[in-house]
């Protein structure tokens, strides 16, 4: 496993040190923004292409230089995303990654439209992801949901379109949607139509927003209703707006190492500790775990060696996991449970 940047190896930590890297290690995860595409192992990604696979091939390292550039890494994943057999693999292998490291819930988003060409169609790319994680539940136990982003460089009727199929999946395998892509070429403004319709589809949504460094993003993509911000860096030295998100109890999905990668922010002034003092209701998240080279381990030991981050606010980011989570109900409890936590 790749390490954050300025993570400090193993065998310069202390005894307790150690101790606590095995306890961040055995603790209960859930993961609420994790890419499908930007998360497939190597291993599926040699079996669906053919051929051998260097990691720097799907990896942007340390000397990614921002968004669009992190962004290319995902021509080669996408690339085996475009048989129903390439879907479910990945998704297969993609699950049973995760449970290696004691996941108990996680929200996976994909752009369903990023697989559809003349041969393939929206339904069967949503049916064929659905399948390859049902698959892997079974042998593993992890529950999972599904989040469909609609893509900024995507025409908006097509992104429509592709809600309306995947609401016959709402409820039973897709648990919300999203809007993802370049922030920066696509602003928030220009997208409240669709989320409008959205809501009228009965969806819930996240949106990316507040990764390129503009809080109206994020503003605004709460305004359209959304009930988390995938990543909301911008939200950083703007404490009227932090102060709208906590009283709205927006959930902000935080995923440190791709926030570093893609120069959203600065490894000295990464707002984590401020957006808690701030009484937002902050999760931690992979973003990419095969991009970013990552695991929600590494995120956690990270944010704990790097910001002082301790084990009762680590517990807390599961708590807020829990409840900003498009889990029902009856998840949520069972969630709570299996961290010996009590109801919300």
């Amino acid at each position: 496993m790749q390490r954050a940047p300025g993570f400090i190896p193993a065998e310069g930590m202390s005894i307790m040190e150690e101790k606590e890297k095995e306890r961040i290690k055995n603790m209960p995860k859930i993961d609420l923004h994790c890419h499908l595409d930007g998360s497939m192992t190597l291993k599926s990604v040699e079996r669906i292409l053919g051929r051998e696979v260097q990691p720097w091939e799907l990896e942007a390292g340390n000397r990614c230089r921002n968004l669009a550039e992190y962004l290319d890494r995902f021509s080669l994943p996408l690339a085996c995303l475009q048989t129903e057999e390439g879907l479910r693999m990945a998704a297969e292998e993609f699950l049973l990654d995760v449970a290696r490291e004691n996941t108990k819930y996680i929200e996976v988003r994909f752009a369903p439209l990023s697989s559809v060409h003349g041969h393939l169609q929206c339904r069967q790319v949503v049916e064929a992801v659905l399948d390859g994680l049902k698959a892997a539940e079974a042998q593993c136990g992890v529950s999972w949901n599904v989040i469909a982003c609609a893509m900024r460089h995507h025409p908006q009727e097509d992104s429509l379109a592709m809600m309306n199929v995947c609401r016959a999946y709402l409820g039973s395998g897709i648990c919300a949607v999203d809007l993802a892509g370049d922030e920066a070429s696509y602003p928030m403004e220009s997208f409240r139509e669709l989320f409008a319709q959205a809501k009228k589809l009965g969806f819930p949504f996240t949106i990316h927003a507040g990764e390129c460094g503009c809080v109206e993003n994020v503003l605004e993509a709460v305004e359209c209703g959304a009930a988390r911000i995938g990543h909301g860096i911008a939200l950083k030295g703007h404490q009227a707006a932090q102060r709208q998100c906590a009283d709205r109890r927006i959930g902000i999905e935080m995923c440190p190492v791709s926030n570093l990668q893609t120069r959203a922010a600065e490894k000295d002034s990464y707002p984590i500790r401020e957006f808690i003092n701030a009484g937002l209701l902050v999760t931690l998240n992979t973003d990419n775990r095969t991009v970013s080279g990552t695991s929600m381990t590494n995120e956690m030991e990270f944010v704990a060696q790097e910001y002082g981050i301790t084990a009762k606010e680590l517990n807390l980011f599961y708590r807020h996991a829990v409840e900003v989570s498009f889990a029902d109900d009856q998840m949520k409890h069972r969630l709570l449970a299996c961290a010996g936590m009590e109801s919300i």
